[in-house]
């Protein structure tokens, strides 16, 4: 008879630039990183997990928000969105509401400097069971000052995971 078990390959940080990612009261303007691209591996499944630091004063009772958006094809992206590690302003929160996939979203306060962590949180249940070819993430807050402006005080990480028969 035989097993069915958990591998998790090596973690690993995905490219993306949030030191200093101004605020939007809006939500709809942030970073977007570069892609993961499962084309090769074809794992199951990715835990996302990070953290990100606000800034120097910021407004309590605001938020930061992850979310994963997946190309169409391995090609083609939707709205704004290209696959690389770049500014992006979603055209509306009803295009933000149908394609961005949500991750995590940390309720922030007025502490100046504070790190908030989010995950793991499977990317497969997030696209509904199976995740797209690439996907990219993006991240917006609005805690109306730019985030923590040290690169280190910032991370998204992606675990691997599939099924090995045993």
């Amino acid at each position: 008879m035989a097993d069915v078990k958990a591998n998790y390959p090596a973690a690993s940080d995905i490219t993306i630039t949030i030191a200093s990612l101004a605020t939007d009261t809006n939500l709809l303007t942030g970073r977007e990183s570069t892609a993961l691209d499962n084309s090769s591996n074809l794992y199951l499944d990715y835990l996302v997990s990070g953290k990100i630091t606000t800034g120097t004063s910021p407004t309590n009772a605001r938020s930061i928000q992850v979310f994963a958006v997946g190309s169409w094809d391995g090609t083609n992206w939707p709205d704004v969105f290209d696959g690389t590690d770049s500014a992006e302003t979603i055209t509306s929160a009803n295009h933000k509401a149908a394609i961005c996939r949500f991750i995590a979203e940390m309720a922030t306060d007025a502490t100046s400097d504070r790190t908030y962590h989010f995950g793991p949180v499977s990317l497969a249940s997030a696209f509904g069971g199976v995740i797209p070819v690439k996907v990219v993430f993006f991240v917006t807050h609005n805690t109306a000052v730019n985030l923590n402006s040290t690169a280190g005080n910032h991370q998204i990480r992606v675990q691997p995971y599939y099924e090995t028969v045993t």
